[in-house]
């Protein structure tokens, strides 16, 4: 037995509440090392003429591995909502041995009659179920498909607002970082039919706010949209129609650092030290000054703290009050003024957890099923645990899908442990919450990754779809936009129908519908995988029902076994039982 490769840790994504009356625990062993896993359990307090009284024992079953390890779960629910609870492990070779909070002990005789295995003390606990500390997922993020907006390159509804800089229109264009085209809130609402023919129910928008660029990232005045987008009645009213379709809106901001021409930071260049502002950013050494390059957007030699090398970002001291403050009356303002949604949180992991957790308490106490989600690209469990954010912008997951479907770096095999061992690293209820997306305004568009292979782009758009969380499109992928990385991927939105891919679009509007009709199943299913010669299976059963997808990835055809009871709700590149390759098909199955 390897010993080493045990581990278990309370109160953690391997012991959590996943509702008020049950709790999951999770096992990690070594992969095949391991032949059974029982939990003994039982109220901490329940004792009878000296003998603890422990429940059933309750068997766990095998769930998801990774290269290394094999893990276990099981559910177990208390009445008087507290437990005691050990394993009891054998191995192979039929040895057994009992884990607990003290670590590993051999059984005893005593074990067997029930007066008290190993001491209440050797046990791990879940001393009380917190419903207050469990992590809260809105439910209705689960039924939400997003789609992205950079509003400066959607749609030109109002060209009273336009720049003196603003060019035509034209989606073939390769845009600089410095162009603008026009994209205002105005053509958001024109097109807002486009949205709801789509079947999409969340839109989510980069940063709104008064800003000198067409990105918005160095916001100036968090408080005023820009002029360049329309008015705060426009913004009402887009919110508005949108709600109207049930569409939920998620605004973006940076709450890392802020733009050199705020007033805040206008204060500090003209008054140093003596500045009110002065605490409000990191600065090392006064003048806060920098060296200007041939780069606008990077220099190395500033006196304080940016993002990144720009100095055209100074970072904000998120540790002083008063910057907390600022930040969350402007959090605050957007919800009880225009109703949003939810929150995403640019470069959210360079900001301290005690804003975060006081961010969260100010959203949630508005909007009690308010989603906020963080800009982390790694793993992201510390921001994870439910007094902080309710999901991030899941690139750690996705990118094992784009590393294999499009780019061929990784085989089957390492995709699925790659994604095992994200799954793995967060509540089940966490993992229904990740924002999900393929390509962004900060990677390139999906179809370029997959050198223009339309068929790969359908086969990761609808394995992502089969994914636990909360999935994204990015404007323009729905009629097969291509780009490069920024600001190539930045290009205006395809609306010359003789541009558009409209097959694609059906594509999409076919995808999103087996999303929301299946939306449970996918949501709260338990996952499993197989993967046969490079014929990836996906598969979720909940219930009575599964849903089992095929992935060829391979150069050749391959017939798929249909099994009794199924049916195939959805495919590519599929028919009479056979799977070609870049094809997929999506069975629905009822035992």
């Amino acid at each position: 037995m390897n010993k080493a490769a045990i581990y278990h840790r309370p109160e953690s994504e391997y012991a959590y509440l996943y509702t008020e009356k049950e709790m999951r625990v999770r096992l990690r062993t070594a992969l095949d090392d391991i032949k059974t896993v029982t939990i003994i359990s039982g109220d901490p307090y329940n004792w009878t003429d000296g003998t603890w009284q422990k429940s059933a024992d309750i068997s766990m079953k095998k769930t998801l591995t990774t290269d290394v390890h094999q893990y276990w779960e099981a559910k177990l629910s208390a009445a008087n909502h507290r437990l005691n609870y050990g394993f009891l492990i054998t191995d192979t070779d039929e040895k057994t041995i009992f884990f607990g909070d003290q670590g590993f002990e051999s059984l005893t005789k005593s074990a067997d009659q029930n007066d008290g295995l190993m001491g209440a003390s050797n046990y791990f606990k879940m001393p009380y179920f917190q419903e207050i500390d469990r992590f809260k997922a809105p439910d209705w993020v689960k039924s939400t498909v997003w789609y992205q907006i950079f509003p400066e390159r959607f749609a030109n509804g109002d060209h009273t607002n336009d720049n003196k800089n603003t060019l035509p229109w034209d989606s073939e264009r390769h845009p600089t970082r410095t162009d603008f085209y026009g994209g205002d809130l105005r053509g958001i609402i024109d097109h807002l039919d486009h949205l709801i023919d789509l079947g999409i129910n969340g839109i989510y928008f980069t940063p709104i706010f008064k800003s000198p660029t067409n990105h918005k990232y160095d916001t100036q005045d968090y408080l005023t949209i820009d002029p360049q987008f329309g008015t705060k009645k426009d913004f009402k009213e887009l919110v508005k129609k949108a709600h109207d379709h049930g569409i939920k809106i998620m605004l973006d901001a940076v709450f890392n650092h802020i733009g050199d021409k705020s007033p805040q930071w206008q204060d500090v260049l003209k008054n140093g030290q003596n500045s009110k502002y002065a605490d409000w950013f990191h600065v090392r050494s006064w003048p806060a000054t920098y060296t200007a390059t041939n780069n606008f957007e990077e220099t190395k030699d500033a006196t304080y703290d940016t993002f990144a090398f720009t100095p055209h970002m100074p970072k904000l001291n998120t540790a002083n009050i008063e910057v907390q403050d600022y930040l969350l009356n402007i959090a605050t303002y957007w919800i009880k003024e225009f109703d949003i949604d939810a929150w995403r949180l640019d470069v959210a992991n360079e900001v301290d957890h005690h804003f975060w957790k006081r961010f969260k308490q100010a959203t949630t106490a508005i909007k009690p099923d308010f989603y906020i989600i963080g800009e982390i690209w790694t793993s992201a469990q510390s921001w994870l645990q439910g007094d902080e954010f309710t999901g991030v912008m899941n690139y750690a997951f996705t990118s094992a899908i784009s590393d294999f479907f499009a780019k061929k770096q990784i085989t089957a095999t390492q995709m699925i442990n790659q994604l095992n061992t994200q799954l793995l690293l967060n509540r089940d209820q966490t993992n229904q919450m990740m924002f999900n997306l393929l390509d962004s305004h900060d990677a390139p568009r999906i179809l370029s990754v997959a050198k223009n292979n339309k068929n790969i782009v359908k086969q990761m758009f609808t394995f992502m779809f089969l994914q636990q969380g909360t999935p994204d499109i990015y404007y323009g992928t729905e009629y097969g936009m291509t780009g490069d990385q920024d600001p190539d991927n930045r290009k205006p939105m395809v609306w010359n129908k003789h541009l558009q891919n409209h097959e694609m679009y059906d594509y999409f509007k076919k995808l999103i519908k087996l999303r929301r009709d299946y939306q449970i199943i996918l949501t709260d299913g338990n996952l499993s995988w197989s993967n046969k010669n490079s014929i990836v299976g996906l598969h979720r059963t909940l219930n009575n029902m599964t849903i089992s997808a095929f992935f060829n990835t391979t150069g050749f055809d391959y017939t798929v076994v249909e099994q009794p009871n199924s049916h195939p709700v959805f495919s590519n590149q599929y028919q009479h039982k056979i799977l070609s390759p870049d094809g997929f098909v999506v069975f629905a199955h009822q035992s």
